[in-house]
Order: C-alpha cells, then structure tokens, then sequence
C-alpha cells in the first residue's frame, strides 16, 4: 500500500531503515529488540507483537497494520501474517552484498513513502567507507567465525559477517566454497585455526547477541593456548565485534550497516 499509516514492524533492518526514513511514528507494534538505537520503539505506547522469529498473531490483528514488514527468520509466517495485511519481506542477498541490499531494501521501503531522493543521502558515504577498509583488507588472511554454546563455528562469505569477506576483501581462508555457513556457520576446532595461520580473525559473540544467560564470553573461548600462539594473536589482530547484535539480528539496515563498518574502522583503520 502507497502511504500506510499504521505500521508492524516484525523485523529490525525494517525498523532501522523506517527510523532513518522519518516515518517511524507511523510504527503502531513492533517486535522487541534490545538494539540501543531503536529503543524510542520499545515503550508502553507501541505493543511488541513478537520476536523477530515468532509473531503473535492475535496481537498484530488487534493493531489493525495497513502493512507488516518481516524478515528471513518470519518467512514461513508470510501466509498467516497476509491474512491480516499485506506483508513487505525483506532480506539481505550475500549475492548482491550487504550493502546494495540495504540500498535496495531501502528504495523498497522509501518507495511506499514517495521518499526514493532521501535514500541516496542516508548511503552516501558508506562507498568511500568500504572503498578505505578494502584498501587496508588487500592481500590480508582472515578467518570470520561466531563464538555460540563455548563453540567457534566458521561463517563464510554467504551469510552473516559476509561483508568482510566479499565486500570488504578479506580472503576469508576459514571456509571452503561449496559449504553452506549461511545460518550458524561451520564448528570448528582451534586446532584449524592454528593449521590456517590467518592474519586475522574476526569474531562475533552470538550468545552475547541474544543475551544468553551464563554464556562464555567470546574473549574467554578464543584465547586459549592454542589461539594465543596464532600470529593474529600476537599482532593484536583478533577482532571482537563490537556490537554482535547488530550484525546478529539488525544486518540489512542503513544504521546498522553505520555501526557494522564502524566496528571494524575502529579496529583497522586506527
């Protein structure tokens, strides 16, 4: 629908790309979330309807959404949640990269609004970005991996952290081609880590993301005698994402592609 007034919002990147829109007043339940900067959504005036992997139904009904959005974790609700309003099901395609599916998921989005002009001005500087992390990234190794459950798994450049290897340039040495990595990635021993001998190692910390309770920290699980004895140790080139829940559960909007590129600025280009 052209101009929805009353708006469900299921998935982050959604909400993301509506607040850096303008028209995020127009949000009337949303999902919970624990991101700092869509925290103006989560109150006492706007009901949360779900999680961005389960919606309840009866709560998006008693919104009454001219429209839903939704992402890759809901996809199988797109049916049931149809029979309420039309449904906007928007995901990131690693094919493409992060970024111009944020510009394109972004131009979906603005399109409904008659807002196309303001996409161009929230990704301008995101191209000089890449273009300076890709210069430090040429010829560098580099294993991605997701700290879950006291385990490192391997991710690879069709999932999630795909920006590093296929944006960004890093020759991502952790994953082999044909392996699918793109929902939890691949368990790995450090063993492989160490036979690898990356330059750098990149870690998102997943328990930390969705807030397991009593979980290890990422820190505590990769610096062991093994790793510690990496040359990517040594050289201070792990890199601990800072803010795993953005890459985690918010990869695909224009402020979260800010945070995601801003992670690895700080540690790369210091």
């Amino acid at each position: 629908p052209y101009d929805p007034q009353r708006i469900v919002i299921l998935d982050m990147a959604s909400l993301d790309i509506l607040d850096a829109l303008g028209v995020g007043n127009r949000v009337v339940g949303t999902a919970s979330t624990s991101l700092d900067y869509l925290q103006t959504y989560i109150n006492e005036d706007i009901p949360t309807v779900g999680t961005i992997k389960e919606a309840d139904l009866e709560a998006v009904m008693a919104c009454e959404p001219d429209v839903i959005f939704i992402g890759g974790r809901l996809a199988s609700s797109y049916d049931a949640l149809s029979e309420i309003a039309p449904v906007v099901y928007l995901s990131t395609d690693t094919e493409v990269g992060v970024v111009e599916s944020v510009r394109e998921n972004a131009t979906t989005i603005a399109s409904m609004f008659g807002l196309e002009e303001k996409v161009d001005e929230l990704m301008a500087d995101f191209d000089a970005r890449i273009t300076a992390l890709k210069e430090f990234a040429a010829n560098k190794t580099a294993i991605v991996g997701m700290c879950t459950s006291g385990s490192f798994n391997v991710l690879g450049n069709d999932g999630r952290c795909s920006i590093i290897g296929k944006e960004i340039g890093f020759n991502n040495i952790g994953i082999d081609a044909n392996i699918d990595t793109s929902t939890h990635g691949n368990e790995a021993s450090f063993e492989f880590i160490v036979q690898k001998a990356p330059e750098y190692i990149f870690v998102m910390d997943r328990d930390a993301a969705i807030g397991t309770d009593g979980a290890k920290l990422a820190q505590d699980i990769m610096e062991n005698q093994l790793v510690m004895g990496t040359d990517a140790y040594k050289n201070g080139n792990i890199i601990y994402l800072e803010h795993p829940a953005v890459w985690y559960t918010a990869e695909g909007g224009i402020q979260a592609l800010d945070i995601m590129l801003s992670d690895l600025e700080a540690n790369l280009l210091v």
